[in-house]
């Protein structure tokens, strides 16, 4: 597939000009077909109901598709600043600050992500109903990606299935993580003696979580983190399993915020295994090539103080629902982890 290319949007339609493979076809119709589903990737259900409803036209060397039908947000608003990294007619990706769930659990009034999107959209005056592709735990902060109809909903669900979306997080952990741990795969499944937690388990769901790189302080690692499955505390489980657990995650057994900076045991000082982009709050790959930066956000938006575990979201990769396009979504780390990492021993920000 290799997506449908430049679009543009009149109010419900989408119009694209698919060339001659339309324009010169017998059978306009059984091309137009083949071009929705063979080449742009069009799900078949989503192409059999817009057939049936005559959300397909071909006008002249133009098709409209009725890809942006009005819908109820399915969530109040809550009307409150939101971050937008990227927005298009099919996607929006918003920052996640500390201390804020993606989507309510149904146990009060708490304002969420999606409640501050509904708004976000509300304000566009677009009826775009909320449709989250995936979750970042409530302390986390960093990258959510959103679906903005059914068309990109149906692909970005059918993209995390396959693995193709891509999550790159920064983790803060006690301890030195020696180069050789690259990839952790162990099970993960429920702690029967804690409703909260998860425990590595034989007869959990699989997860593999891989190491891209590393920075060494004091008494600690600074780890660039990749996702491969996506099950609930993954990173925190794994990398406590292993004894490293986060600083700032109680809940498996992190050191607080408030021990940053005290001496280890071991008399260790601050050592670069692996060099820190200027001032990025990123690292170099362990891998060859693996090397960029992401700026520091200003200010102390998405910070909340050392309260929460240290982890954040830096990369979000995925494939345009539309076009294919590949694009990674950058997200600058929060104030809060900068200090932390400062006070171990990391070199400051120019």
């Amino acid at each position: 597939m290799t997506g449908g290319g430049s679009w543009s949007r009149r109010g419900e339609w989408l119009e694209v000009m698919p060339g001659r493979v339309i324009t010169a076809a017998g059978e306009p119709e059984a091309a137009i077909d083949k071009w929705l589903l063979a080449t742009v990737g069009m799900p078949a259900k989503l192409h059999a109901r817009l057939r049936r409803e005559g959300g397909i036209q071909w006008k002249g060397d133009r098709l409209r598709l009725a890809l942006f039908p009005y819908r109820e947000a399915g969530i109040e608003p809550a009307w409150q600043a939101l971050e937008v990294l990227f927005e298009d007619d099919f996607c929006l990706v918003a920052h996640k600050p500390a201390g804020m769930a993606v989507h309510p659990d149904g146990s009060g009034n708490e304002v969420t992500l999606d409640h501050v999107v509904a708004a976000h959209y509300a304000a566009a005056g677009s009826g775009i109903a909320v449709r989250h592709i995936h979750r970042l735990d409530k302390d986390t902060t960093g990258p959510v990606l959103y679906a903005k109809n059914e068309y990109a909903q149906l692909a970005l669900d059918e993209d995390m299935r396959a693995k193709a979306v891509s999550r790159l997080y920064a983790a803060i952990v006690k301890g030195t993580v020696p180069p050789e741990l690259k990839l952790i795969d162990v099970p993960i499944g429920r702690d029967r003696h804690h409703a909260a937690r998860r425990r590595v388990s034989p007869g959990g769901q699989a997860a593999v979580t891989r190491i891209m790189g590393r920075e060494v302080l004091r008494g600690s690692t600074v780890l660039k983190v990749q996702l491969e499955t996506g099950r609930t505390h993954q990173i925190r489980v794994h990398l406590s399993h292993l004894g490293h657990p986060l600083y700032g995650d109680a809940l498996y057994g992190g050191p607080p915020w408030s021990a940053a900076g005290q001496r280890s045991h071991s008399g260790g000082t601050a050592v670069s295994e692996s060099a820190w982009s200027t001032g990025a709050g990123r690292m170099d790959q362990d891998s060859p090539g693996g090397s960029g930066t992401v700026p520091a956000r200003s200010g102390p938006a998405g910070s909340i103080g050392p309260g929460r575990q240290a982890l954040h979201g830096e990369l979000l990769a995925f494939s345009h629902p539309w076009t294919r396009e590949q694009l990674e979504i950058a997200d600058p780390w929060p104030e809060d982890m900068l200090r932390l990492r400062i006070q171990l021993g990391g070199a400051p920000q120019v």
